[in-house]
């Protein structure tokens, strides 16, 4: 991840340092990787290339800046938990708004298979805390096995 002070913007605007940083890091990703985003209407789950899932953002928008801070990571089972602060700024504003989430990051086979993205932290919370119920077939992260 890059400093939080960094301005991400130009990931999604430059086509280049995109493709670099995409091709630097798909080993990391299984081909059929799966990227869904819940607590947006309505909730979606897709086929994610390396492409797709750039940080579970479909692009800069309105952004005239945007920063990302990962506030805390640790590990339930074959899945990491990712809590994240993002920061930015629309253009013709001075004003920037802070978003706190959550990612949901599974592994199988040493790759990553699925990315869930949760909107709010209230959302990504409930999430976790029904894990506790899981039915069979599904780990403690909430995620079904493979």
């Amino acid at each position: 991840m890059p400093d939080p002070g960094t301005d991400v913007t130009q990931l999604f605007r430059n086509e280049d340092w995109f493709a670099t940083t995409a091709e630097a890091v798909a080993e990391l990703f299984d081909p059929a990787v799966e990227s869904v985003r819940r607590g947006v209407a309505p909730a979606r789950s897709t086929p994610a290339s390396t492409g797709s899932v750039r940080c579970g953002s479909t692009g800069s928008g309105p952004w005239a800046s945007y920063h990302v801070q990962v506030d805390e990571m640790f590990d339930v089972g074959d899945s990491v938990v990712v809590l994240v602060r993002d920061r930015a700024r629309r253009h013709g504003t001075d004003v920037e708004v802070e978003l706190i989430s959550g990612a949901l990051w599974t592994f199988g086979n040493g790759k990553i298979v699925r990315v869930q993205f949760y909107a709010t932290a209230r959302s990504f919370e409930r999430r976790l805390a029904s894990r506790a119920s899981c039915a069979p077939g599904e780990s403690q992260a909430g995620v079904r096995s493979r």
